[in-house]
């Protein structure tokens, strides 16, 4: 199984658009493939802003948190089957056909949703939704990566990266659109339900578009797999990879056997499979564990925390999040085939750990320094004072996060109208109250407390994105989609992609949680710590893949040692190994 190595340098972004140039054919796949990670990313974000109206519709979801769980949660919790079974469908009946399936479940879903006359189908829709975005989340990237040449692989499995990012800051756009344009019955209905239309365009496109070249080499439709290969790859190039790809599928097939049958033993059992599922499955549980998905689902609650009152600066600065996010994405797409996966991981993450680590810093002084309760400025507010406040014996001690910690009746903090960090009224938290707050030209409080350093958590918190999305938001999925040996490349996606969600859905329920148990210092502070183990995995554990044909990834895997020197030329190390 010899492979033919393909140096990855500054020029690879160039080479990307050249091709694309040249052969469109090749950019058609990836973004055809691509609009799988639109409908991820839309579905993940339209969420925050579609439930404020579902409440107003549905009295039952406003009165009950565990409806407003159960309608967010669901589809995540469909996402962990859609991956799971995904891994298998992509094995068995070929990448092109699982995104079809997972157009037809989003589809779907998207028509219950936005026609849902009680919550209980609504969460139906949103289980529908969640299992088509599981199963189109693992397998986009790895239609683009099998469909893709060695040298710009990296750029094009990164425009999958760009899409997800891209529809959250849609999803954003659209949310804070409809704050502006509609308060009446029924617009969580459209936001819901447009989704379905991006899930209709791409089923028509792969319907047009081949099945995966090398799952059809691995199926034995030979002819059928040259022909696209002959169509993605120049002349000069092709016969080379086909080779290495006739090569490659005999060796498994003479080593293993043509069983279509993989046992979890057999996964483990074999070497390259073992080192390519810690490596891909680490770097998909890290990707949730250093916290993104806490700033995505809960930015406009974070900049509250921060210290802004104001529900529609929360969602207008929350955009400018999912736009950094977009532009992390698309300085990916130029230094992947570049810098290279695993330095750009390690890149990344050192900006995390830096971000997390002001982000902590910043929220314990804003939570240790937060403007005191006055007696004066609460009695000017008549019949509306906190009931805690009132009955605490060291009410002279209060201030404002102590007041926000009440929970009996909860209560608000109404800042002074001099300057909103000097002491202001401790009050029972209601819309009466929020708009006598108002009507003074206060400023109403309810998660977090006014502080001057606030401009630094925003800081933070853009820092963290800027850091983050380049690197953990999109090299975990370009990893997974090409460093498994061809015959387990589904099921370990699968396997990969539903560990993924899984993170993501306990990092999701306690967040929140965390912070009211421990603090929004300390939460950040933990995940800094985890990013931390993070950085310490992915010196050892992850390879560097950049420029190697996928064919060429399994040898590599195979005679790889524990890789401390992560600045060494891969091909250097890997000629030395093959050397012993």
């Amino acid at each position: 199984m010899e492979g033919v190595h393909v140096e990855s340098d500054a020029s690879a972004f160039r080479d990307c658009f050249s091709l694309a140039w040249k052969n469109p054919y090749v950019l058609r796949l990836a973004f055809s493939a691509g609009i799988g990670g639109l409908l991820f990313g839309y579905d993940t974000g339209v969420i925050s802003g579609a439930l404020l109206y579902i409440r107003d519709d549905f009295k039952s979801v406003d009165r009950k948190t565990v409806l407003q769980e159960s309608i967010v949660s669901m589809a995540v919790a469909g996402a962990i089957i859609g991956a799971a079974i995904g891994g298998w469908l992509n094995d068995r009946f070929g990448r092109r056909t699982a995104i079809l399936i997972a157009d037809f479940l989003f589809f779907i879903g998207a028509v219950v949703m936005a026609s849902a006359p009680n919550p209980a189908l609504l969460i139906v829709g949103r289980v529908f939704v969640g299992l088509g975005v599981g199963m189109a989340s693992m397998t986009a990237p790895l239609y683009i990566s099998e469909a893709s040449p060695a040298k710009i692989r990296g750029a094009l499995v990164s425009t999958n990266g760009f899409l997800i990012t891209g529809g959250q800051f849609l999803s954003y756009l659209i949310n804070l659109a409809f704050t502006k344009v509609s308060k009446g019955p029924g617009t969580w209905r459209w936001m819901l339900g447009v989704a379905g239309i991006p899930a209709l365009l791409q089923f028509i496109l792969m319907l047009l578009l081949p099945e995966s070249p090398r799952w059809l080499f691995r199926k034995g439709r030979e002819e059928e797999a040259k022909t696209i290969l002959r169509r993605i790859y120049s002349a000069d190039e092709v016969e080379a990879e086909i080779q290495a790809l006739k090569e490659s599928v005999e060796t498994e097939i003479r080593e293993i056997g043509s069983s279509n049958k993989i046992s979890i033993i057999e996964l483990f059992k074999t070497k390259t499979v073992r080192r390519g599922l810690i490596a891909g499955v680490g770097l998909q549980v890290f990707q949730q564990f250093v916290g993104i998905n806490t700033v995505m689902y809960y930015s406009p609650t974070i900049v509250q925390l921060a210290g802004i009152a104001s529900n529609q600066t929360a969602l207008l600065l929350s955009l400018v999040t999912a736009g950094l996010n977009t532009l992390g994405s698309i300085v990916s797409i130029y230094f992947i085939d570049r810098t290279g996966r695993k330095k750009l991981l390690i890149i990344s993450l050192c900006g995390v750990i830096i971000s997390l680590g002001l982000l902590s810093a910043v929220f314990h002084e804003t939570t240790s320094h937060s403007p005191l309760v006055s007696p004066i400025e609460t009695s000017h507010f008549t019949n509306y004072t906190c009931p805690d406040y009132s009955s605490a014996r060291n009410s002279a001690a209060w201030d404002c996060m102590k007041c926000l910690k009440s929970s009996s009746p909860d209560c608000g903090f109404c800042a002074s109208k001099v300057d909103k960090l000097l002491p202001g009224a401790c009050l029972i938290s209601n819309d009466t109250t929020k708009d006598t707050c108002h009507v003074e030209h206060r400023l109403w409080y309810t998660r977090g407390c006014p502080s001057k350093y606030g401009w630094l958590a925003l800081t933070g918190l853009a820092l963290y994105i800027i850091f983050f999305s380049p690197g953990m938001g999109t090299v975990p999925w370009i990893v997974n989609s090409e460093i498994y040996p061809l015959r387990y490349r589904g099921v370990c996606g699968g396997i990969a992609a539903t560990a993924n969600w899984i993170s993501n859905l306990i990092v999701a329920q306690s967040f929140l949680s965390l912070t009211q148990a421990i603090g929004t210092s300390w939460t950040f502070l933990i995940f800094g710590v985890i990013s931390v183990v993070a950085l310490i995995f992915v010196l050892i554990y992850v390879p560097e893949t950049k420029g190697l044909p996928i064919e060429e990834v399994e040898k590599m895997l195979e005679l790889r040692a524990l890789h401390f020197k992560f600045w060494e030329k891969r091909r250097k190390t890997l000629e030395k190994s093959q050397a012993l």
